[in-house]
């Protein structure tokens, strides 16, 4: 049975409530927002210290070991990716931040980042900057180089937590 005062607060509600106009533009729809802004706080590497065939790994303590494996397998579905070939450093960064923050409802990412194959000394500028910048990022729980058939040491999965 409802009581008197349960009904006349169903009704105060209800009736304040504005009905969804199905033909109206723009005004009833709901947009995907992270109200948190792009990570910003992030420096800059312009020496390159990571070569291009080396593997990467790196995990904040405590992760689990069954996730990290499982990166390493590439056993992760479907995974948003971005291709950072032809980027300046800066704007790389800004990329980055970007498609993270858009991003951020998802686990799972891929970043490719190339080898740096045309680099004079054999180390990766563009590799050393996106696991110097992901070191950084507060929402990186984990990384590592994807398995070779999915771009091997020249791309990253990357572990992201729960957007909250």
């Amino acid at each position: 049975m409802i009581n008197e005062s349960d009904k006349s607060l169903f009704r105060s509600t209800v009736d304040h409530q504005k009905p969804v106009d199905k033909d109206s533009p723009g005004e009833n729809i709901a947009i995907k927002a992270n109200p948190r802004k792009p990570f910003e706080n992030y420096s800059f590497l312009y020496e390159p210290n990571l070569s291009g065939s080396e593997p990467v790994v790196y995990s904040i303590d405590g992760l689990s070991p069954k996730t990290l494996k499982k990166m390493k397998q590439g056993n992760l579905g479907f995974t948003p990716s971005i291709d950072l070939h032809g980027h300046k450093i800066e704007e790389a960064c800004r990329s980055l931040s970007d498609f993270i923050h858009f991003h951020s409802d998802k686990r799972f990412i891929q970043i490719i980042h190339g080898k740096g194959y045309h680099s004079a000394d054999g180390l990766s500028i563009m590799k050393s900057q996106v696991i110097h910048y992901l070191k950084q990022h507060p929402s990186v729980l984990a990384f590592c180089s994807c398995p070779q058939e999915m771009g091997g040491t020249g791309a990253v999965f990357v572990h992201l937590k729960a957007n909250v």
